[in-house]
């Protein structure tokens, strides 16, 4: 199963990364719906966004004050100074995986670009406190700490998931949590870390991960960003 999700998980990646050779000012959110639609094609996977529930689209794009779930629209074209939070879920062989990415677009305000490099410090430590046998509320309550510590909000109605055989598996996975509290993290478990943040209801950013742990106890990240993919200069 590891394996599988393993293999998903980097056609996913792939995408994110084409999506990123390619977007720019005067990019249509359908266009990178088609990028999406080409590139799963090329790699034997289709989108677990497409169908779900009656939702159109192999991608969920999301600009500015949009947090997370944006529908893609030949009407919305990217501009200087915009963000965009692009959702990626692949199925490969039966195994889904899951992941986002932002995108800066041009020249971006320094209050922006501040709250996508403070959702990038939240993301990475909700992965660093996965731990084997901890807690998953110690992941929740690592997340909000920057974002809390940089004056931000994160939205508490919208969490991370587990992930594998199914696109939304438990445990429900709230960055709003508290240490030593929720499930224990047993290897074998799969789940997204994916906070969105607010400023002043006026922006909105989410960056989305998965982790791993493995039965010899260790937490392997399934979709590893480099800064230059979160905060991309289009």
């Amino acid at each position: 199963d590891v394996e599988g999700i393993k293999a998903s998980a980097a056609v996913n990646m792939g995408v994110l990364d084409y999506v990123g050779e390619h977007i720019c000012a005067g990019t249509t959110t359908m266009d990178i719906n088609r990028w999406v639609e080409e590139y799963l094609s090329a790699h034997d996977a289709v989108s677990a966004d497409l169908n779900f529930e009656g939702y159109p689209f192999s991608v969920c794009t999301s600009i500015n004050d949009v947090v997370c779930h944006g529908f893609p629209d030949e009407g919305a074209v990217l501009k200087d100074g915009d963000i965009i939070n692009v959702d990626m879920s692949t199925i490969k062989g039966g195994y889904f995986s899951d992941s986002s990415r932002m995108y800066c677009i041009g020249e971006v305000s320094d209050e922006r670009r501040r709250l996508v490099e403070t959702c990038k410090k939240s993301v990475e430590a909700g992965l660093a406190a996965v731990r084997p046998w901890g807690h998953l509320g110690d992941v929740g309550a690592a997340v909000n700490e920057p974002c809390r510590e940089a004056g931000f909000t994160v939205v508490e109605e919208y969490g991370g998931h587990g992930i594998g055989r199914e696109f939304h598996e438990d445990p429900f996975v709230s960055f709003v949590s508290e240490k030593g509290t929720g499930p224990i993290l047993v290897p074998g478990m799969c789940f997204t870390i994916e906070p969105g943040i607010y400023l002043g209801g006026e922006f909105g950013v989410r960056i989305e991960d998965c982790v791993v742990i493995l039965p010899d106890g260790k937490a392997e990240i399934l979709h590893h960003f480099t800064k230059d993919y979160i905060i991309l200069d289009a």
